[in-house]
């Protein structure tokens, strides 16, 4: 007579395996991480957006150091005078127009006050923006200054000086093919002319996010890189012109 030995009951899954599917937390089969990475994460691309501008900022170093290096080998340079038969030295003294020079200097460093007050403004409206969508939260009506307009105003008003101090010395006599001197003066002022008139790119497209109502998180993501380039081009700037006084010698 065979002997029937009971068997323990085993839970079944769907496919007739022995344990359940896993499921992640109940959410239609989605785990909550899935859910989490396609969430925007705008503090990484922040960070992300840092680092592409350090990296975009690095040639341009490199490019004024190579002019810097130009400039002190040259300025050394002497060539034989036959008449005279002497070495003499051919570097002209550049008289610049120094005080339309720094006043066109504090533009440019009031321009970099302002834009930094607006990423401020930004980065705070960012941290508050997660209270004022809870229900019932009311943090009243704020105004805030216009500080981006105020700073591309300030950016066209410095580009313009710059023209007038072209201006001022070609009516003095010293243009782009007068000599060395007068050379460097008008190649570093324009190179850095033209890197800033790429910050004022920036700054319109900044400002048309703001007239466009964009979100707050991409508006300071724009804010805060234009903000650091601004100031990367003011202490340029204030570099070129410790270096002017040299070349006005």
């Amino acid at each position: 007579m065979t002997r029937l030995t009971p068997t323990a009951a085993r839970p079944t899954g769907y496919n007739g395996s022995s344990l359940p599917p896993h499921t992640g937390g109940g959410d239609d089969g989605r785990s909550g991480r899935d859910s989490d990475d396609r969430m925007p994460n705008y503090g990484e691309r922040l960070r992300r957006a840092r680092l592409g501008l350090a990296v975009a900022m690095t040639p341009i170093v490199m490019l004024f150091v190579s002019f810097t290096a130009a400039y002190l080998v040259r300025r050394g340079f002497v060539a034989f005078d036959l008449s005279n038969h002497a070495y003499v030295r051919t570097w002209l003294p550049v008289t610049l127009p120094w005080s339309w020079l720094l006043a066109n200097t504090a533009v440019l460093i009031l321009s970099s006050i302002s834009i930094e007050f607006a990423r401020r403004d930004l980065t705070r409206q960012s941290a508050l923006a997660p209270l004022r969508s809870i229900p019932g939260v009311s943090l009243g009506h704020e105004r805030h200054f216009p500080w981006l307009a105020l700073t591309t105003a300030l950016g066209l008003v410095f580009l313009s000086g710059q023209l007038w101090i072209w201006s001022l010395l070609a009516a003095r006599g010293f243009h782009l093919n007068t000599g060395p001197s007068s050379s460097f003066v008008y190649f570093l002022s324009g190179m850095h002319a033209l890197h800033l008139a790429g910050g004022m790119l920036a700054l319109g497209f900044a400002d048309v996010a703001t007239l466009l109502h964009r979100s707050i998180e991409s508006r300071r993501i724009v804010v805060d890189i234009t903000a650091w380039y601004w100031h990367f081009m003011t202490g340029l700037w204030i570099y070129i012109v410790v270096l002017f006084s040299f070349a006005a010698q």
